[in-house]
Parts: structure tokens; C-alpha cells; sequence
């Protein structure tokens, strides 16, 4: 196992600012609205910070390299026996980390695609979470996920 650190990313303020926007669950529309720019411009500045960001394509991922690389500001950190995950909603938090599909992690883990579909949405109800990209941001402060766990599938 590499124990390669990533670079730090620098991303533009605003780059910074249309993905933090995201991690509260908001939508990119309603993020704009935040920052009075058009969503379109919005969305122009969220390309830009994923392609910084070691090219990742789905915006879950990015906050996910963007907390690993300290590109954007980390959240404080919870108690993490505030909440125990089953182990079948253990297993995706990295699958869903680096921003994969339903049948993607179902062919990771080797299980029927309706049954990691159920295993995502109990897992976002369980962390109180509005989407996947929220649900980064909560896996990040109850510390289930790590700048260790995706470093690992960075390299």
C-alpha cells in the first residue's frame, strides 16, 4: 500500500466557492443564486475546480479530493460514535466517495444493484443527508471517511 501523500490543489475563489456551496446539499442552481452569478457560470467554475481536481467527473468526489488535498476548507469533525453504520452501508462510503454509480458498486461489491440502490438511500437517510455530495460532507465529519481512503484510490 502506497502511503503517497496528494498535492495541496489551489482552486479559484469562486472554484472554492461553487463546490462548498454543494456540500450543504444545495443545488448548483440555488449555490448561484448564493453567489449572484448565473448557473451556467456556476457550472463553469465547478468544471473547472473537479478538472484541478485530479480530473474526478462527479461532484461528490471532488469535495472528497477537494477536503484530501486541503483545496477547500475541511468541516469540523463529529463524534463518530454518534452514528454506527450497518456494514453493507459501510462498504459503499468509498464507493460512493469516488462518485460511482448504483451498478457500478454493485459490481464492485458483487450484489444486485436494487440492493446497493436501498443500501445508498438508507445510507443517506442514516446520515441525515440531502444527496451524495452532502453525504460526502457528513461521512467527512463523523470521520468515516478519510483523507487515507481516498488517497488510496487517487493512486
Amino acid at each position: 500500500m502506497r502511503t503517497t501523500t496528494p498535492a495541496r490543489v489551489t482552486l479559484a475563489p469562486r472554484e472554492r466557492q461553487a463546490l462548498e456551496g454543494l456540500a450543504d446539499g444545495s443545488m448548483l442552481a440555488a449555490v448561484a443564486l448564493r453567489l449572484s452569478i448565473r448557473e451556467g457560470t456556476a457550472s463553469g467554475y465547478l468544471k473547472g475546480a473537479k478538472r484541478k481536481l485530479y480530473g474526478v467527473r462527479e461532484s461528490a468526489a471532488a469535495l472528497a479530493v477537494g477536503y484530501t488535498t486541503k483545496a477547500i476548507s475541511r468541516p469540523s469533525l463529529l463524534d463518530p460514535e454518534t452514528l454506527l453504520l450497518p456494514d453493507n452501508q459501510q462498504d459503499i462510503v468509498p464507493l460512493l466517495a469516488r462518485g460511482m454509480t448504483a451498478s457500478c458498486m454493485a459490481a464492485e461489491l458483487k450484489r444486485p444493484v436494487d440492493i446497493i440502490r436501498r443500501d445508498n438511500r438508507d445510507l443517506l437517510t442514516n446520515l441525515r443527508a440531502k444527496n451524495r455530495v452532502h453525504a460526502v460532507k457528513r461521512l467527512w465529519e463523523l470521520q468515516l471517511l478519510t483523507a487515507g481512503q481516498v488517497t488510496a484510490w487517487l493512486y
